[in-house]
């Protein structure tokens, strides 16, 4: 079990310039957002530490794991939630594309090559399903400096400089991978939502349309699910089958814009406050950026999740058996686990993750 909250200033090399930013232990979840010192930076244990590392994940303790597992596993169905690995065929910021050499292999004394065969995987993982760890996305180090500002830091103060320092392996995937990401899941059927409201809602995952806030309530009312402490929040788009109907054209065509529009949960304040104020761990879902892109506001949410809170945002999840498996149990809670890259280090990772009914 966690402390009480304890207080610790950080080094002068990990701190803001002005100001000494305070470091808190998992206490500080009990703390509302709005009576937050500073809801844009909520960072936890010292500079490289486990705790730093692991952020809000830290809210899955054993016993919040345990008690999920004992409320969720009823029936034994299990529903992987990784797309295939080669898409998207055509990605955005010149990512690369999945690689995957065989490799025959020549035995000693055997019975020839090709025997047995190795595989080789060349890959970027922000291509297909995958994990944002903390060193994907950064902040403004003065918080009253606008979001394209130049001078940044990474969750906990973690700088660039840090990151590409080979050596540095500071809030890498590998406190992640220490004992992976496990709790409930909840889903969020937006696509299906959406199709069966009075009018339908109908919209593009390449506009941006926004889900809004109400939105978000009334479908927790819909799917009759309530967040609790440690639970891994997911939205469900309808991206995959959007994207598998584009022509070998209009895929190409999508990787060549210059400003790409994904549709996503609204950036708002609104959206934050209940974020934190219902203790989630994590966030997914099958959108390409989660959030709205382009941003249209000022509120960055990719900003407060990541570099501020500690909280890991999980893309291009494929939620498409698992949105029929919910309509099928009429459930849209389940048990999760997700096992990331064990990479010193690593920035982004595939999630090996499957939702456990």
């Amino acid at each position: 079990m966690h402390g009480p909250l304890q207080v610790e200033q950080t080094s002068s090399a990990a701190s803001d310039k002005e100001t000494e930013i305070p470091r808190y232990d998992p206490s500080i979840y009990s703390t509302p957002f709005s009576q937050l010192p500073n809801p844009k930076r909520v960072w936890l244990g010292s500079p490289s530490s486990q705790l730093e590392g692991l952020g809000r994940l830290s809210l899955q303790t054993p016993e919040v794991v345990s008690a999920a597992a004992a409320s969720e596993i009823k029936t034994g169905r299990r529903v992987g939630l990784g797309w295939d690995m080669t898409k998207l065929e055509h990605s955005q910021f010149g990512r690369q594309k999945c690689g995957h050499t065989i490799i025959p292999l020549m035995v000693p004394g055997g019975p020839g090559l090709g025997a047995c065969f190795d595989d080789a995987y060349a890959m970027n993982p922000q291509q297909s399903s995958q994990w944002d760890g903390f060193r994907h996305y950064s902040q403004p180090r003065k918080l009253k400096d606008p979001s394209n500002s130049s001078d940044r830091v990474f969750y906990g103060g973690t700088t660039k400089e840090e990151i590409m320092d080979v050596k540095n392996h500071r809030i890498g995937l590998q406190h992640w991978a220490s004992e992976g990401i496990a709790g409930r899941g909840i889903l969020l059927d937006y696509q299906l939502w959406a199709s069966t409201q009075q009018p339908p809602i109908p919209f593009s995952n390449f506009s941006t349309h926004a889900i809004s806030f109400p939105t978000i309530l009334a479908m927790c009312k819909t799917f009759n699910v309530t967040p609790q402490k440690g639970d891994v929040l997911f939205i469900r788009m309808g991206v995959i089958p959007e994207w598998d109907a584009f022509t070998p054209t209009q895929k190409e065509e999508y990787a060549a814009q210059k400003e790409p529009q994904h549709a996503g949960v609204e950036a708002c304040m609104e959206v934050l406050e209940w974020l934190w104020d219902s203790g989630f761990a994590a966030v997914a879902g099958d959108a390409i950026s989660w959030e709205v892109y382009p941003t249209p506001g000022a509120v960055s949410v990719h900003e407060y999740l990541l570099a501020g809170w500690g909280m890991p945002i999980g893309e291009l999840f494929d939620l498409e058996a698992l949105s029929k498996t919910c309509q099928e149990l009429n459930r849209y809670s389940f048990f999760l686990t997700s096992m990331p890259l064990n990479m010193p280090g690593g920035v982004s990772s595939p999630p090996n993750a499957m939702a456990i009914f």
